[in-house]
């Protein structure tokens, strides 16, 4: 069997990318003899936010136009969520962070092979716990429950260490067309935008396996 690389762009605040990762998760278990290689890419849905972050509440009344708006629009992630066993803790949120320095963590827990254990983390640390994962003592928590080293993480988040490079990878990926995600690449090739159900990953992973048997056969 021939490895595909599944690239994965993603926000740790994004919900849907929460949903579509436990939906790609559930896939996965079902079929371990998948070809995926994953890899985790920047993609931040407030890109202007201040580096402190801000009030929740504040943010969702400037995006959505007002506390209506906000429930009108997280009332089906709330239903998506719950289809998928996830209890998200909207409740206890009290800040939107800067997501900067989590995809800092991410790109460094790449280079250790622990990428997927971190955005695990960080979507558990958001979602569940109603952590700022803009804090980087929050961040270094996380860092050092993977295995990574906790006071390396903590002095490189006090840098400016690949701030440039998560900044330039997120343009480029808007140069190349995403505007939202998650979204999911295929072998390079073929994009699969927003949570799409666990059917329809293992339909993929499917016939990835039979257009790889055929070609063993010829």
């Amino acid at each position: 069997m021939t490895d595909v690389k599944l690239d994965i762009l993603s926000d740790p605040i994004c919900p849907w990318c929460y949903i579509g990762k436990t939906h790609l998760d559930k896939a996965l278990a079902e079929v371990p003899d998948h070809p995926f290689i994953i890899e985790w890419h920047p993609f931040q849905l407030n890109p202007d936010m201040p580096r402190e972050g801000m009030d929740r509440r504040d943010y969702l009344e400037r995006k959505f136009g007002g506390k209506d708006g906000a429930v009108k629009a997280y009332a089906p992630v709330v239903e998506h969520a719950e289809k998928a066993g996830l209890a998200i803790n909207f409740e206890a949120m009290t800040r939107t962070p800067n997501t900067l320095d989590a995809h800092r963590l991410i790109h460094w827990a790449g280079i250790e092979g622990k990428q997927t254990q971190v955005v695990d983390a960080l979507f558990r640390a958001y979602f569940i716990d109603a952590k700022d994962i803009g804090d980087h003592a929050v961040l270094t928590e996380i860092a050092s429950g993977v295995g990574m080293e906790a006071d390396v993480t903590a002095r490189l988040l006090l840098g400016d260490s690949d701030v440039q490079t998560i900044q330039n990878r997120d343009a480029h990926s808007r140069k190349m067309g995403v505007s939202s995600v998650p979204t999911f690449i295929v072998a390079s090739q073929h994009a699969v935008p927003g949570a799409q159900p666990p059917e329809l990953w293992k339909q993929v992973i499917e016939d990835i396996l039979q257009q790889q048997k055929a070609a063993e056969a010829e």
